[in-house]
Order: C-alpha cells, then structure tokens, then sequence
C-alpha cells in the first residue's frame, strides 16, 4: 500500500552499503521511518532528499516492518542551513531534541508547522541560537516539563520583578524568592522572553537581536532545567556546546 507524506529528514542512518534509513517529521503521520535503497549511490534517485534537513513530499510503501520509499520530491533542502557548520549543529540539536520527545506515528501538525518554520527562519538568516531557545522554550510542553511562566509559582502574584527557580520550576517573585538559594537572577528582558517565546506564534516572528547576557541567561536557564526534568543525553548538544565554545 501506498502512503504520500510531507516531512523533513530529522536524520539519515546508514543500512547497509548502499542503503539510508530516513527518519522523517511528517504533518500526516507524525515520526516515521523509510528505507531509502540504493541512496547512498551518487546518481541514485533517492540521493537528493537523503540528507538531513530536506523538506520534501515522500511516496512510500507502508509494509508490517520498515516501510520502503518509493518516490522522494524535495520541496526545499534548506541549502543555506546545511552549508552553514553553526547553522548545522543547531538544526541538528532541534531535530534530535523532536525526535526524542516524539513517539512514533504520533500525529502533532502543530509541532511540524512550528519546526518547519523555524528551520525556514534559519535560512533567512536569522540568529540560529534565539530560533533554537524558541524550540527549547515551546519544546518544555512536548516534553510534559512546562515551568509556570505566567505568575509566581509560590504565592500566584503576576507583577513585579521575577527570578527563575529550576527546584520550583518556575518563576519566583521577590517575596518569594528566599524559597531558592539556587534560583537564577535574570533580567526582566529574559523573564519576557521566556514567556513570550512560549506562546508566541512563529511564523509572525520578526528579526531579533539580544545581548550576550541576555543569550547566555536564556541558554542557562533552559538547559539547567532541561537536565535536570527531561532526563535527555543528546549528542548533538554536546558538540553544540562545543561548538559554541568555539564562537567565544
């Protein structure tokens, strides 16, 4: 039997001499995979849409085990992403983070659309560390992990001057903050920031710019939390941090 798709390549894994199996995002079906034959050939049909990151429409064979691809058209292979190492390592960290906290054939529209656009806002150029604190930001409700950005997770109290607290999992107000030795004090911008990139709408997003304090207390404030709730060891976020060490 026949399927059709749309998806974007999370990752390719060798099968064989000649062979790729494409595990694919797709706005049907959710996470699936495909056994791309012979794609490791140069001139193999498959060889195009056999790298990661391609957005494309895949024809496929939906069998009882590994579904066999049958026709791959790409509809963008986000070449400005894949020629960029930098841009490269954070798509990467994106996709591995989607595939680890998707199951298979779970079908979320909403999560193709929002990792769609952000790839697409990566090849216009856009700041690749903010779209990916953006993902992080609205991957916490995925993961079932989402700290209270909305009020003071102690006392309920939405005004004044916050403080995030990785124990309470949230913010914290001045009054309440005593309640966290440990607690980051960030700026009131990365308060905003955390709230308005949980909810904001991706596809409206504009350019933006940060300071390195702000980035840097973004990144810490989201990756402390994450190790310490998601239980996530990604390979593709140690060599990001790598990476970024590099572009000190």
């Amino acid at each position: 039997m026949l399927d059709k798709a749309e998806g974007i390549v999370l990752r390719t894994i060798s099968y064989g001499e000649t062979n790729v199996i494409l595990r694919l995002y797709t706005r049907e079906v959710g996470k699936i995979s495909v056994m791309a034959r012979g794609a490791k050939k140069p001139k193999n049909r498959f060889s195009a849409v056999a790298q990661p990151f391609v957005y494309g429409m895949f024809l496929y064979y939906k069998g009882t085990g590994m579904s066999t691809l049958n026709q791959g058209d790409s509809i963008d292979s986000f070449r400005i992403v894949r020629g960029d190492i930098f841009k490269t390592a954070y798509a990467s960290y994106m996709s591995e983070l989607l595939d680890k906290l998707t199951d298979e054939k779970e079908r979320n529209p909403y999560l193709f659309e929002m990792f769609l656009q952000l790839l697409q806002k990566m090849n216009e150029d856009n700041d690749p560390e903010i779209l990916t604190r953006i993902f992080e930001t609205k991957m916490t409700a995925q993961a079932g992990i989402k700290p209270e950005f909305d009020k003071c997770v102690r006392c309920s109290r939405t005004e004044g001057t916050f403080s995030f607290s990785v124990k309470e999992a949230g913010f914290l107000c001045q009054v309440c903050k005593a309640a966290d030795d440990y607690r980051f004090d960030i700026q009131p911008k990365t308060v905003q920031l955390l709230r308005t990139f949980f909810y904001m709408d991706v596809e409206r997003l504009g350019e933006i710019s940060l300071k390195k304090q702000t980035k840097d207390e973004l990144k810490q404030v989201l990756h402390t939390y994450y190790d310490e709730y998601s239980g996530l060891i990604l390979k593709s976020k140690r060599f990001l941090e790598q990476m970024e060490n590099w572009n000190l």
